[in-house]
This record gives structure tokens, C-alpha cells and sequence, in this order.
């Protein structure tokens, strides 16, 4: 069932995947198990996903490979058990009891390999009153009370992109949860299905946040905190030229090594005074505004005043101590945040760009012993040809 280790390709190296086509956090989840070494298929159907990136460029299939399936198709669902017999992890991110109704659910998955792990990424979950129902990251996360937290006061939340719930509370969950179940299969050969939902892990990574709640040092409103922009010596300052710094002084001798690079030296004691908090974030606006953004980053440089320029997607890369670690990387011409975490004994890299949807069907058809699989290209191809020929010709 599991393929050989191939050394230098990560500690997942031996361990197979299948991912049953999607958007958001279950691609996320495959390349983030793929960048570990795992041997990544994904099956794509025949004319792609609703949403998505132009496949070239589409980072999240890095170092995957992809087949073509028609699971609508008559023989579509054992092509897939087929590939599933010689798994160790599926990852699907339907709605509840599609894959089901596609005849490739948990049962007979589990029935055709009982020691599989099958990984279903959903956002409300597999049970609840909603979990029928649509939605994007920004429901989920707008239900769990984190998206409540973001923002100024007076104005609604910002939408934080699809990082906190798609990706933090839904993609990393899921890796963590197939992993453990990895963990389990191979000790007891016992598979088992893992319900990882957007609202449980994006909940979930508030605990600290309901810990301080509950003792009350956390007054459940926004930019009244210490993290959440109520504290003037953690946030953000726009500079002379428009840009802006980070700021994250909160220990005191943080503190004070901030104060006095600003030229604040009169505020040295308003840390802990919360009633000068105002006096003392107009007078770190107005020295930040004094400055340019670079400016600003010499003043800091070298220090331990907890300040940073915030850069942008494209300035990210070329940051000096973000290129001495390697942290972003290009690859097929893309510049594109490099594998992580990072391990001694076993490297992770990026192995190779974007699956192309069905490009692989052959080397996996031989690498996994599932010859049908070319039949089902070969079907896909006819029926695609006859549908557009059929557009094209209607009489």
C-alpha cells in the first residue's frame, strides 16, 4: 500500500494521498502534505473547479500530480477505490454527502481499505443545523467570534483575506487530524474518518483569547485589548509616506527601548497607566508620521524595540532576513513561499510546480499498479470531444 521512501523529499516521503478535487482549504491541506513528501494525487474532473486559480499558476498543487476522472461516469468511483486501495489519506471538501452520492464516501472507502484515513474538510461540518448549507471563510469565521475581534471600533471587521479561517482554522486542522489518524492506522490498522470544520478549528484557535475572557482580561469588543489594536504600543502607525510600521513593544524593556528611539522619553511610565493610552498613541502617530517607512526601519534596525516596516506581497521576498533564510523560493518562474516547517534529517522542497489537471494519469497509473486509469482519461477525452462537437454542430 505505501510506496517506497524516496530520500530528500521530505519526512512524509512513502506516504500516499489521495485528493478529491476542490477549492480553498482541502488544496491547501494536500500541498502542505505533498511539500512534506507525500506522494499527492489528485483526481480532477473533467472541466475543473467553480473558483479557482488558472491552473499554471495555481501554487497550491505544487509537487502533486493529477488524474482525470469523471466520478459521474459509470466507472468513475472504482477508478478512484482503486486509487484509494493503495492509499494511505483521502482528502475531500464537499458538502456533506456528496462523495456519499458519488459512491466513494467514507463506506466503501474504508470497506475497500480499512486502514485508510479519510480527511473531510468542510465549513460548518458534517452535522448541524447548517451544515447543509453554503458558505465562504467569512461566514464561518464571522459565527466562531474571531472575525468580531478584528478592526477599529465604529467601523465593520475587515475581511482577512482567507488566511484565519480557510487556511489557519481549516487547512492546518486538517493536516494535524489526518496525520494523528496516520499515527493511529499504523499502530492499530485501524482507518478512521476525520471531520476537521472551519468553525471548530478557527474557534479553537481563540482559546487563549475565551482563557482571558473568562478571568476578565479580555473585554469582548474590539480595539479594547491588549493584542487587538486597544494597546498604542501594539499596532499599526502610518508613516510620512503613506506606508506603515508594526509595532509590538509589550514587555517593559521593550517598551523602553521603543519610547526612546521614538523620542518619547516623556512616556515612559504611561505603559501600564492605561488612562495617558490616548495621550500616548496621538503622540506615536504623529512622531511615526514625522518619518518614512524606511526611515523608520533604520531608526529600528538592529534594535530589540519589536518594530517592523509592513511590506507588501511583493516586497516580502527581497527582505533581508527573509532571503538569507530562504523563506520564499521561485520555481517555474513564480516567486512562492518556500515548504514549512523545516526538518534536519529529512529537507523538504519544491519538487515541481502545479499539477496540470490529468498531466500525471500515466506515471501514476504505473507508480500506484492502476492500469484503469488510462481507460477513464481516454473515456473523459471522447465524451469532452463529443460534447463540444455536438456544441459546435448542433444539427
Amino acid at each position: 500500500m505505501t510506496a517506497a521512501t524516496t530520500p530528500g523529499h521530505g519526512p512524509l516521503s512513502g506516504v500516499r494521498v489521495v485528493e478529491l478535487a476542490g477549492i480553498g482549504p482541502g488544496p491547501f491541506a494536500a500541498m502542505l502534505l505533498a511539500d512534506l513528501g507525500a506522494d499527492v494525487v489528485r483526481v480532477d474532473r473533467p472541466g475543473g473547479p467553480a473558483l479557482g486559480v488558472a491552473p499554471d499558476y495555481d501554487v497550491t498543487n505544487r509537487n502533486k500530480r493529477s488524474v482525470l476522472v469523471d466520478l459521474k461516469a459509470p466507472d468513475g468511483p472504482a477508478r478512484v477505490l482503486d486509487l484509494v486501495a493503495r492509499a494511505d489519506i483521502l482528502i475531500e471538501g464537499n458538502r456533506p454527502g456528496v462523495t456519499e452520492r458519488l459512491g466513494v464516501g467514507p463506506e466503501p472507502c474504508l470497506a475497500r481499505n480499512p486502514r485508510l484515513v479519510y480527511g473531510r474538510m468542510t465549513g460548518w461540518g458534517q452535522d448541524g443545523p447548517l451544515a447543509e448549507r453554503a458558505g465562504h471563510d467569512i461566514a464561518y469565521i464571522a459565527l466562531t467570534g474571531t472575525l468580531g475581534m478584528i478592526g477599529s471600533p465604529g467601523e465593520p471587521p475587515p475581511a482577512p483575506a482567507n488566511l484565519l479561517g480557510d487556511y489557519a482554522g481549516g487547512a492546518l486542522y486538517l493536516v494535524v487530524g489526518v496525520l494523528a489518524a496516520l499515527h493511529h492506522a499504523r499502530v492499530t490498522g485501524t482507518g478512521q474518518v476525520v471531520d476537521a470544520a472551519i468553525v471548530d478549528g478557527t474557534a479553537h484557535l481563540s482559546a487563549m483569547i475565551h482563557g482571558m475572557l473568562a478571568a476578565g482580561g479580555w473585554q469582548d469588543r474590539r480595539a479594547a485589548n491588549l493584542l487587538d489594536g486597544g494597546c498604542p504600543y501594539y499596532g499599526t502607525y502610518e508613516t510620512a509616506d503613506g506606508r506603515h510600521m508594526a509595532v509590538g513593544a509589550l514587555e517593559p524593556r521593550f517598551y523602553d527601548e521603543f519610547t526612546r528611539l521614538l523620542g518619547l522619553a516623556d512616556f515612559a511610565d504611561a505603559r501600564r497607566d492605561w488612562t495617558r493610552w490616548g495621550e500616548l498613541r496621538e503622540a506615536v502617530a504623529a512622531r511615526f508620521r514625522s518619518r518614512t517607512r524606511d526611515e523608520w526601519t533604520a531608526v529600528f534596525a538592529g534594535t530589540d524595540a519589536c518594530v517592523a516596516p509592513v511590506l507588501s506581497l511583493r516586497e516580502a521576498p527581497h527582505h533581508p532576513h527573509l532571503a538569507a533564510r530562504g523563506t520564499f523560493t521561485e520555481h517555474g518562474g513564480i516567486t512562492q513561499p518556500a515548504p514549512a516547517p523545516r526538518f534536519s534529517a529529512t529537507p523538504t522542497s519544491v519538487r515541481g510546480g502545479p499539477a496540470l489537471p490529468g498531466a500525471d494519469t500515466s506515471g501514476v497509473a504505473r507508480d500506484w499498479d492502476v492500469p484503469g486509469l488510462v481507460d477513464a482519461v481516454e473515456d473523459s477525452r471522447r465524451a469532452v470531444d463529443d460534447l463540444h462537437r455536438a456544441v459546435e454542430n448542433p444539427h
